[in-house]
């Protein structure tokens, strides 16, 4: 990557700052390889809890949601970097697809095959629009949402997922029950993702290190070609250009969805707030204006309502991309937008969707132990800004127990409603509803 020893300091902390192409482009490229693997993890996630995920017998409307999660992001993108009115903080923030959701979304859809995600987009559709509008106020309720609060959101996130990881490690879904199930040569190709990923970030430099997600997944698919799990029918078979097309998996209300996805919007608009504040105080050296704040939020509510239109997943800023403006020290909001570009490019092609579904699910699953962990550890990062007194002790622990434990054994709500039920045992949201109210009501001075 060239230099950016001509720069000044005063340029790289300027986010209108037009750097040379010569170095824009391999940073903007950078970008995208960092949050790559994490924007379509999602989707892929989503569409196995349905039924129409790796292996199934018709790909097409997996490989429809990969695109549209590529090119959704990239619009979504270049509404924070470029702006529109209100709309967008115009700072390098990088849009992808959330994790946030996935709790809630995957009791939506289980089992129910392509059907179910009509309710979901239609569900995030209501939801985005309400976060944007949520965006003038949101400012005003952070009081309410200390690191002791946010941490645990993020902890629940990482921890609701980590199941994922190791069923797709072991095989997938579909093996469950069979002798295929945890087999040898599963746990061989997501081992070999975990370690080359580990390796390449702790023994390499620049994008090899920041991309070692992609290379760890890029080194598993490779050792899976050679076993000969590898098929290339489906590429063959995509098309070259790939339209969206609105509402395309239909439109159908259900009130547990959208409850799920307005409470949960609440959770990622805090998110996105800290990113900026990220951005701003860790590589301009001020804080972030009123402005940056509610733009950013706002372009995350009409980025997901957007994406939801034409069939993708919400979209909320990816803090990965961050850390790597404070490590590149780049704050041009142009460069981000050559990656943004790179997106929509991407989304529009599916032949890159269908080299995707490719992947076999163990490969997958290696990266996805890799990333779900980590959402956990920036989660303890968090809470290390915690004073862990008794009281705090019992705002996260309580919440922590009832939530996790109530994902773990949903059966034991089956008598409430279906509304309810779904609510209750996503994980993410019963912890922050409680965690929220404890902490608001529970007096500070508890004695030890």
């Amino acid at each position: 990557m060239p230099s950016p020893a001509a720069v000044t300091r005063e340029q790289a902390r300027d986010p209108d700052f037009v750097p040379p192409l010569s170095l824009a482009l391999p940073l903007g490229i950078q970008h995208v390889l960092a949050m790559f693997v994490s924007n379509l993890t999602p989707p892929i996630i989503i569409a196995g809890a349905a039924g129409f995920g790796f292996g199934s017998s018709d790909p097409s409307a997996l490989i429809y949601m990969i695109q549209m999660s590529m090119l959704f992001a990239g619009i979504a993108t270049l509404m924070q970097t470029v702006g529109l009115g209100p709309i967008g903080a115009r700072l390098p923030l990088v849009q992808g697809t959330s994790f946030a959701y996935i709790p809630v979304m995957i009791p939506i859809v289980a089992g129910k095959g392509v059907e179910a995600m009509a309710a979901l987009t239609t569900a995030a559709l209501i939801g985005g629009l309400f976060h944007a509008g949520m965006s003038v106020f949101v400012g005003r309720v952070r009081f309410a949402l200390p690191p002791l609060i946010t941490g645990l959101v993020v902890l629940m996130i990482g921890l609701s997922l980590m199941r994922i990881g190791v069923q797709y490690s072991a095989g997938g879904v579909p093996a469950i029950g069979t002798p295929a199930f945890g087999a040898p040569s599963s746990w061989l190709l997501a081992g070999v993702v975990v370690f080359a990923t580990l390796g390449l970030k702790f023994f390499a430099r620049g994008i090899w290190s920041t991309a070692s997600v992609l290379l760890g997944l890029l080194a598993g698919y490779l050792v899976a070609l050679a076993m000969g799990r590898i098929s290339f029918e489906a590429v063959a078979a995509a098309p070259v250009v790939m339209v969206p097309s609105p509402f395309h998996f239909g439109f159908a209300l259900s009130a547990s969805a959208i409850l799920g996805f307005v409470l949960t919007g609440f959770v990622s608009s805090i998110e996105s707030i800290g990113d900026v504040e990220a951005i701003c105080e860790g590589t301009a050296g001020r804080a972030a204006t009123d402005a940056e704040l509610q733009g950013a939020v706002a372009a995350d509510g009409v980025g997901t309502a957007l994406a939801a239109v034409f069939g993708a997943m919400p979209n909320t800023t990816f803090s990965q991309n961050v850390g790597l403006i404070a490590i590149t020290g780049m704050m041009s909001r142009h460069v981000v937008t050559l990656g943004a570009l790179f997106l929509i490019v991407c989304g529009l092609v599916p032949k890159i969707g269908a080299v995707i579904t490719t992947i076999p699910i163990e490969v997958l699953g290696g990266g996805v132990i890799v990333m779900f962990g980590m959402v956990a550890s920036a989660a303890l990062a968090m809470l290390s800004a915690v004073e862990w007194n008794q009281r705090n002790m019992l705002v996260f622990g309580v919440p922590l127990s009832l939530a996790l434990g109530l994902q773990l054994e949903p059966a034991a709500v089956a008598h409430l409603p279906e509304t309810a039920r779904i609510l209750v045992t996503s994980g993410v949201l019963p912890a922050a509803v409680l965690a929220i109210v404890m902490n608001l009501v529970l007096p500070r001075a508890t004695a030890e």
